[in-house]
C-alpha cells in the first residue's frame, strides 16, 4: 500500500475536502457581499475570501478589481489559477484513477461522476444567477464520495489514508477561516462586550457548516468567545480542531496497527494533540488567538509533511 497507492487515496480525499471547503467559503463571501453597505465593503469581503483561500497574491498579480463574478470565477475555473476548484476536482479524479483497484466501484463512480458534472458546469463562466447551483454541486460531490467511502470501504490502510487526508485538510481549513474571519468581523482586540451583528457571526459559522450545531448548543446566542471555543475545542463538532485531531489520531493508530510500528508523524501528532486537549479558551485568548491559530496551522502542515515522508509519497 505504501507509495503510489497511499499517495493517491490521501490526495484524492484532500482535494475533495478542499474543493468542498472552498465552495462554502465562496457561498459565505457571496452572501456577505450582497449585504455590504458599499462597493468597497463588498470588495473587502471578496478580498477576504481570496486571502482565506490562499490565493490573494496570485490574484493580485493579474487582477486589480475585486468584483464578485471576477473573483468567484477565478477561484472556481480560471485557467490561470492552478488552485481553482476545477483543478482540485481534476486532481481528485486523477488520483482516484491511479488507485482504481484499491477503491470500491461506488467510490470511483461518485468521484468520476462528480468530475463529469463539474467539468460541464465550469466549462463556461459562472454567473450570479447559477452560482448557487454550482456550489451545491461541488458540495454534493464531496458528500457522495465521503458517503461511498464510509459505506463501502474496508476499514484498512486505504480507508485510513483517505480519512487522514480529509482531516488534515479540514483542520487546516477551519483554522484558516477562523484566523482570517475573526479579525475581519472583530478588528478590535477589546472584543469583550462588543456589539456585533448576529448575521456576520452566522456567516462565519456557515463557512464551516456549523451554524445549526452552534445554535443547538448555545440557544442561538452569538458570542465571540463561545464561537472560538466551539470551532477549536468542541469534540462533538466534526469540523472543530479537536475533532479533526482526534480522528487523525484514530486513523494514524490504524496505520500503526496495520504496519506494526509508529512513525515520526505519530509522535508529532501525539504532542500536538496533547497540547490542544490541555488548553481552554481562556488560555488561547491569553496566548493570542492569531498566534495560537498560526502555530496550529504550522503544526498541522508539519504533520502532513511527516506523513508524506514516512509513507513515501508526495503531492
Amino acid at each position: 500500500m505504501l507509495g503510489r497507492a497511499a499517495n493517491g487515496v490521501y490526495w484524492m480525499s484532500r482535494y475533495l475536502e478542499r474543493a468542498e471547503n472552498t465552495a462554502r467559503l465562496i457561498d459565505v463571501g457571496f452572501h456577505l457581499a450582497l449585504t455590504g453597505s458599499s462597493k468597497d465593503s463588498q470588495h473587502d469581503e471578496w478580498r477576504s475570501v481570496l486571502t482565506t483561500a490562499g490565493l490573494i497574491d496570485d490574484y493580485e498579480a493579474i487582477h486589480s478589481d475585486f468584483s464578485g463574478p471576477q473573483v468567484f470565477n477565478y477561484i472556481l475555473r480560471d485557467k490561470d489559477n492552478p488552485g481553482s476548484v476545477l483543478s482540485m476536482i481534476e486532481y481528485a479524479r486523477t488520483n482516484a484513477r491511479v488507485v482504481r483497484t484499491s477503491i470500491t466501484n461506488s467510490v470511483w463512480e461518485a468521484t468520476n461522476e462528480g468530475w463529469m458534472t463539474l467539468s460541464e458546469m465550469l466549462s463556461r463562466p459562472v454567473r450570479e444567477t447559477n452560482l448557487g447551483e454550482v456550489l451545491t454541486a461541488i458540495r454534493r460531490t464531496g458528500t457522495l464520495v465521503r458517503g461511498a467511502l464510509e459505506g463501502t470501504m474496508l476499514r484498512n490502510e486505504v480507508f485510513n489514508f483517505s480519512r487522514i487526508g480529509t482531516f488534515i485538510e479540514r483542520a487546516d481549513n477551519t483554522a484558516r477561516i477562523l484566523d482570517v474571519k475573526y479579525y475581519v468581523l472583530l478588528p478590535s482586540n477589546a472584543w469583550v462586550g462588543s456589539n456585533l451583528d448576529n448575521q456576520q457571526w452566522d456567516t462565519l459559522l456557515r463557512s464551516v457548516a456549523g451554524n445549526r450545531a452552534f445554535s443547538w448548543l448555545n440557544a442561538g446566542a452569538m458570542d465571540p468567545r463561545e464561537i472560538a471555543r466551539f470551532l477549536i475545542l468542541d469534540g462533538q463538532f466534526p469540523r472543530s480542531l479537536v475533532f479533526c485531531y482526534e480522528k487523525l489520531r484514530s486513523n494514524m493508530a490504524g496505520l500503526a496497527k496495520e504496519y506494526g510500528c509508529e512513525t515520526s508523524a505519530h509522535e508529532i501528532l501525539r504532542e500536538a494533540g496533547t497540547r490542544l486537549h490541555q488548553l481552554d479558551v481562556e488560555q488561547i485568548f491569553d496566548q493570542g488567538l492569531h498566534e495560537f491559530l498560526q502555530d496550529f496551522i504550522t503544526k498541522t502542515n508539519e504533520i502532513g509533511r511527516a506523513i508524506a515522508a514516512d509513507y513515501r509519497f508526495t503531492e
